[in-house]
Formats: structure tokens, sequence, C-alpha cells
């Protein structure tokens, strides 16, 4: 089914919770860069381009033995980019929607930017598959452990791509500290705090009886979210929503698409409801 709004309010007034699935397209409404878009890294980084680095590139551990000072800048950049942009006001059409809803929210988003944090989405209600800018990791994760970013404030010469301030070191080893993120052949990936989320998400869809999935901006280059989003609205038969606005396919009749742009698509809705 295809840009049926009616369908879409009727899901989510028949649903007890709604899961909230997000990919880069969720992001982008706030003016955020999406690498995969025209014009991919160097379009959102045009200092990139002299060097003739790609995101697969710049988005691997191997960056930080290769190119460190590259690889620190990266990081750094886009966590002040992330912190200067606020959440569209979709955010809190959804956390609104959900909050009358018997078991609420639980968000399940590869995107690493905070911004559902940002929003006032309880932590213990956000799984970020991909980890998050938000928190730190050691280089080569001694411990197995990752911390909050918060005291981490860099300032970036980005005509050079370089950071100027000093960058945040692991307080167990010493060594450097890198974002708590998943990236391209990432085998130092700390994943224990998000596990721990995983649980909880596990826990909610246990209690939860007819969910309705709501997916914004998750595209098929990395299909993480959209597989999860098909695969518990299989499972609960709450319906799933997807938003997006080149690949809204969705793989079943009584799914629902909506081929827009994530926050054009809540707002409609959200007037509707």
């Amino acid at each position: 089914m295809k840009n049926d709004f009616n369908y879409a309010v009727e899901l989510i007034h028949q649903a007890d919770g709604i899961l909230i699935t997000a990919g880069a397209g969720m992001s982008v409404d706030s003016g955020l860069p999406d690498f995969r878009s025209v014009g991919g890294l160097w379009n959102a980084y045009p200092p990139l381009k002299k060097f003739n680095v790609q995101f697969i590139d710049i988005a691997t551990p191997l960056v930080y033995e290769q190119r460190p000072e590259l690889a620190k800048w990266f990081f750094a950049h886009r966590l002040n980019q992330y912190r200067q942009t606020e959440p569209h006001e979709g955010y809190v059409m959804l956390k609104r929607w959900a909050e009358n809803k018997q078991y609420g929210y639980f968000v399940f988003t590869s995107n690493v930017d905070g911004h559902f944090r940002k929003a006032g989405f309880l932590e213990n209600r956000i799984y970020e598959c991909h980890g998050t800018l938000d928190r730190l990791q050691c280089v080569n994760n001694c411990q197995n452990q990752s911390w909050w970013a918060d005291d981490y404030h860099p300032v970036t010469d980005d005509e050079q791509c370089i950071v100027v301030s000093e960058v945040p070191t692991c307080p167990n080893c010493g060594g450097l500290a890198r974002q708590n993120v998943m990236m391209f052949n990432d085998y130092t990936y700390c994943e224990s705090y998000q596990l721990g989320k995983y649980a909880l998400l596990c826990e909610w869809l246990r209690q939860t009886q007819r969910p309705v999935v709501i997916e914004i901006g998750a595209g098929k280059a990395v299909p993480t979210v959209r597989t999860f989003s098909e695969r518990i609205a299989k499972q609960k038969k709450g319906g799933l929503i997807r938003i997006n606005p080149i690949e809204a396919g969705v793989p079943k009749m009584h799914f629902l698409s909506l081929e827009m742009g994530g926050l054009h698509a809540l707002k409609t809705i959200d007037e509707m409801l």
C-alpha cells in the first residue's frame, strides 16, 4: 500500500506502542548530511576532496593508523556539527504520539548523531545499533568499555582538517580514544553499552502486543534498520509505516509505503491524528 495517510493514522490509533526505526533520512531534515546522497562525503565535507578520501576510507578503524590526524578531525568535526544542530520537529511529534500509548515507545536507529536523546527521548528507550558520537572508547578497546563524551569539546581547523585542541585519551591505558561508533571492518568497536540497551528493547517487545513500526529514512545500502523493521512488523502484526522518498518499497501489501521525506510525512500524519 502506498501513500495512504488514512491507513497510517489507523495503524497508529490501534497500536499499543510505537517502535521508531530510523536511518540517515531522519537526520537530513534537521540539516545533517547523508554521505550516500548525491555528492556524498565531499559534498558534506568539501575539505576532504583535496585528500581524495571517500566515506569508506575514513569510516574505518584503519584510518587511525594510516591517517590519524585526519581521523581525529573527522570525528571531532562531526561531533561539533551534530551538537550544533537541533533535531527537527518530527521528533517531538513522534514522542507525543508514543507517550499516549500503553507501552510508549522504543527507538532503533543506525544514526550516531544522538538526536533522539537531544530531543528528549529517554536513554533507556534508545538503541543505537551503530553506536553514538556522544560516547568514547579506547581506540584498541583495551577494557571493552565506553564512556560519555560530555567533557570533550574539540576545536578544529576545518581547512587543514586537523584538531587543534587536546584530544581524548583512554582512562585505562592512556592511549588515544575514538568515537564509540561501529565503522567498516571494525573489530575494535565496543558494543557493551548498546548491548544493554538491546536487552531493554527485547524486553519492551515482549510486553507489547501490537506495536506499530514507524520507519523513517532507512535506505538499502546498509539494510540493518529496514530488515529489523520488517522482522518485527511480521512478528507482532502491528503494521509497518515506511517513510522514504526514494526507497519506500515494502515487502507485503499490508505494510504501508509513504514515498516522501520524513518530516513531510510526520507533519501530515500529525495533522490527521
